[in-house]
């Protein structure tokens, strides 16, 4: 077996695991690691200019963050939690239900949170275990809608109440919510992001560190633990993304003047290594990815890597240790434990150049 899933395993004690942000978004910490060296400094994000250069480019994923838990009744008064996997699909609806053992087939679930909406309606159940279902009311399921139901998809790490009193719905619909998040599709945050202010990025452009968006929706998979013994037998989900030509044009500048790519997040990392052509080019228009980067990867765009610290087991591990090795990156996140560091979604940072 050459990948083991255990090799990407590590203890993470829950009270390392942040449940709110840091007071301003800026100012989590920050660890940076010079890959050649070995070297790791500890300063905070709002230093982040000081280890990037003129020149540089950030790629930032653009895409936003839907309302997708839906608490509902079902028509026996019971709880049920829609979680949608693709809120603005045509046609059905994917999702998973919680608890979904009792719920019946032709059900019409309430949302509790806007009761006159309409309804969700159980259609059928696909072999994978998600289900699928219709909506049924005066108007489409679009983003008002969903916004007037649903709560921020917040990973079931981050612990609140079934119904968040409505002063803590509207703080994480607003911080877990990259600033420059424009492009509707994702139910989960592409969360390298989230410690960007507006004049934090002003501030770095000032210095001639530009940046430029790609787009990848992030789905729930991407943080699903990987089960399997080998790590490369782990089915990978499947996410839509596109490098837009302006982004395209904007790297291909980077590169020819000798500047570093930055990818601000897994997601984006693996935006422009499913989007890079053979001959160096970038396919057009939006691609869908199953593309799985474990050790042994060669990467063709970024030259820097600025992510979180992410889950044991997870598939993000293996992508992160591809872009540096395994025995330092988990080297470094027993330091950065030790150090007080929080970890996860609304954690602290790392920065690979």
């Amino acid at each position: 077996m050459g990948l083991r899933t255990a090799d990407f395993d590590y203890a993470l004690p829950q009270e390392a695991i942040a449940q709110v942000p840091a007071p301003r978004r800026d100012l989590c910490r920050l660890a940076v690691v010079d890959r050649a060296r070995g070297s790791v400094e500890h300063t905070r994000f709002s230093r982040l200019g000081a280890h990037l250069a003129a020149g540089d480019l950030l790629v930032l994923n653009d895409s936003r963050v839907l309302p997708a838990r839906i608490p509902c009744r079902r028509p026996s008064g019971g709880a049920v939690e829609v979680f949608l996997l693709d809120p603005l699909a045509r046609g059905p609806l994917p999702a998973f239900l919680r608890p979904a053992g009792r719920v019946r087939f032709g059900e019409a679930l309430a949302p509790e949170l806007a009761p006159g909406a309409g309804r969700f309606i159980l259609e059928s159940r696909r072999p994978d275990g998600i289900f699928e279902l219709s909506f049924r009311g005066d108007g489409p399921l679009d983003e008002a809608r969903l916004r007037a139901m649903g709560l921020p998809p917040l990973p079931p790490y981050i612990h609140r109440d079934r119904l968040p009193a409505a002063r803590q719905r509207s703080r994480d619909a607003r911080l877990y919510q990259n600033v420059y998040a424009r492009i509707p599709g994702s139910v989960a945050a592409p969360t390298a992001g989230l410690h960007f202010t507006a004049g934090l990025l002003k501030a770095l452009q000032r210095r001639g560190i530009a940046h430029t968006h790609v787009t990848l929706h992030v789905g729930a998979g991407t943080f699903s633990p990987v089960k399997t013994e080998d790590l490369l037998a782990h089915p990978m989900h499947e996410e839509v993304c596109r490098v837009p030509p302006e982004a395209a044009r904007a790297m291909d500048a980077c590169a020819a003047r000798g500047g570093r790519v930055v990818a601000v997040g897994t997601t984006v990392l693996r935006t422009l290594e499913s989007c890079v052509r053979a001959d160096g080019g970038w396919r057009d228009g939006w691609v869908r990815t199953r593309l799985f980067i474990t050790p042994g990867h060669r990467f063709r765009t970024a030259r820097g890597l600025l992510t979180n610290f992410h889950q044991p087991r997870s598939t993000l591990l293996p992508l992160v240790a591809a872009f540096w090795e395994r025995e330092g990156l988990l080297r470094l996140y027993a330091e950065c434990l030790a150090r007080g560091y929080r970890f996860l979604s609304y954690g602290d940072a790392c920065l690979f150049l």
